[in-house]
């Protein structure tokens, strides 16, 4: 058995690529990188990588996190700039026994000093995007952060072997220094092989208070499906914030186990990706429904011919 499930419509192509590898027997981690890798180039993906939108200063500082299930690696940054693949150097970070969690200019010398290539990662569409936003800021004091999409997988290989990865620049015009849930684990990321993984999307800032991705594979440990402990997890939760924080933004998680099964919840509309070997291959919808369950139904054409107009529409 092999599969992989990531956050969002942008994540497709790359996992299209990874089921390719995973068919042939690649590593979990080598298709899992490939496919993000993918999300992170393509300059039209306004949140993830190249021609992701800036912070408040117009510079653009970017996640990312990479976890091995079976030896429990981690490695990560925040607040990288100017490396075009920040998994990639999450993943490198993840053979260090120390100083595996670099951020800001520290994280940025790593990469150099690796010799990972160095690039401008503002393109002139985020950075004119970047200006619109002042200009409405100035002119209608309303608040200015919109956006806060983060590529998450969750990868399984034939030898159930397991990894996950984000990748994300993170809530655009935030502060400079701001960092989310995307490289801290548990809360943006998970996975034990013997279980199961979670990668998590959405507003870093509530979904770190209940660190999800951790509790979701707890969850599977204890006998849950991935769909029920998705469902759990994020249900509960954002009752529980609504009750005690007042209010819980926007977050959706993805799990998969180490056989392959899958899940999804969320407490707004959100799409994802998931291909499993023998199984389902596509993009999907997924909302909340009755009960604190999950509807998920396949995207519409006529959704992702929309999609394509909206992201490359003229700034």
């Amino acid at each position: 058995m092999w599969g992989i499930i990531a956050t969002w419509r942008m994540a497709h192509d790359g996992v299209l690529a990874a089921k390719e590898m995973l068919a042939a027997d690649a590593f979990a981690g080598d298709a899992m990188e490939t496919a993000i890798k993918m999300v992170e180039d393509y300059p039209y993906y306004k949140s993830v990588g190249y021609g992701g939108l800036p912070n408040e200063t117009g510079i653009l500082e970017m996640d990312a996190a990479y976890m091995d299930g079976t030896t429990f690696a981690i490695g990560a940054v925040a607040g990288i700039t100017d490396v075009p693949n920040p998994i990639a150097v999450a993943r490198q970070l993840s053979h260090e026994k120390f100083n595996s969690f670099r951020v800001g200019a520290g994280a940025t010398q790593y990469a150099m000093l690796a010799g990972f290539p160095r690039k401008n990662m503002l393109t002139e569409r985020a950075r004119r995007i970047w200006e619109k936003r002042c200009e409405e800021i100035a002119k209608t004091n309303l608040s200015p952060y919109d956006g806060h999409d983060t590529v998450g997988m969750v990868c399984l290989d034939q030898n159930q072997r397991m990894t996950v990865g984000t990748s994300s620049s993170g809530l655009f015009m935030k502060k400079a220094g701001r960092v989310g849930d995307s490289p801290l684990s548990g809360s943006g990321f998970y996975v034990d092989a013997e279980i199961g993984g979670a990668a998590a999307t959405g507003l870093g800032e509530d979904l770190m208070k209940g660190c999800l991705s951790y509790e979701i594979v707890q969850l599977m440990a204890s006998g849950l499906t991935p769909q029920a402990a998705c469902d759990k997890a994020v249900y509960g939760f954002t009752e529980k914030l609504t009750q005690r924080y007042g209010k819980a933004g926007a977050f959706s998680l993805v799990a998969m186990n180490n056989q392959g099964q899958w899940g999804v919840a969320t407490n707004v509309e959100f799409t994802f990706s998931v291909a499993v070997k023998d199984g389902v291959c596509g993009i999907f919808m997924a909302k909340p429904g009755g009960n604190q369950t999950t509807v998920i139904e396949p995207i519409t054409q006529e959704w992702l011919d929309a999609y394509e107009k909206r992201i490359k529409a003229p700034v």
